[in-house]
């Protein structure tokens, strides 16, 4: 399998090559059960194309194609910086989904073992600044927004997002994770545009 091939749209959208070859070099560092399996592990929850083998890559691309298409309103305003570090954290955010050791089931600390996988692996943080690598981290660690308790522990052990940025990860998983929309993956991004959204 060629991850980056898999991955080629959703890269594409980086502009700046330093983090867009910070991106490519995590993703071929992932486990291999992420391009491998379901976004939900159980099969409750996110919609159906998100479900069966390689859902979490279906998951993972919708999320990132949430975030395109709302970075073109105006109540949305980053930089292209920013917004390449929001596509790489989402890239990105699921990347340890069932933990290091391929649990069963979603590991609730997940958020904090990807940021932590890309603050400490120097093989591939080296090619961008330290300030970018703990911006994308912390989006990382705050993904789940509220959901933030082990449901074994009934213990918090995730933070809340704090930035507008990582609330706006945030949002684009959560959308990504309703069972009630679902995604045409099969529609050009670039041929769409907000001149053709309907008026009244």
């Amino acid at each position: 399998m060629d991850r980056l091939k898999l991955f080629e749209k959703e890269l594409g959208y980086i502009k700046d090559i330093k983090i867009k070859e910070f991106t490519e070099k995590a993703l071929l560092k992932l486990p291999e059960y992420f391009f491998e399996v379901p976004a939900s592990s159980t099969g409750k929850y996110h919609p159906s194309y998100a479900l069966g083998e390689g859902g979490l890559v279906r998951h993972t691309k919708a999320a990132v194609r949430i975030a395109i298409e709302l970075f073109r309103m105006d109540c949305f305003k980053y930089t292209d910086t920013d917004k390449d570090m929001i596509i790489a954290s989402l890239i990105l955010h699921d990347g340890f989904k069932s933990g290091i050791n391929h649990s069963k089931y979603t590991v609730t600390e997940h958020p904090l073992i990807v940021a932590q996988f890309i603050r400490e692996n120097t093989e591939i943080n080296s090619c961008v600044d330290e300030d970018i690598i703990n911006t994308i981290a912390t989006n990382i660690e705050c993904h789940m927004g509220q959901w933030t308790y082990d449901y074994r522990s009934k213990k918090e052990v995730l933070p809340r997002p704090k930035t507008n940025m990582q609330r706006f990860v945030h949002l684009c998983d959560y959308l990504a994770s309703r069972k009630c929309l679902e995604l045409n993956f099969d529609v050009d991004v670039t041929r769409e545009s907000t001149a053709n959204y309907p008026k009244g």
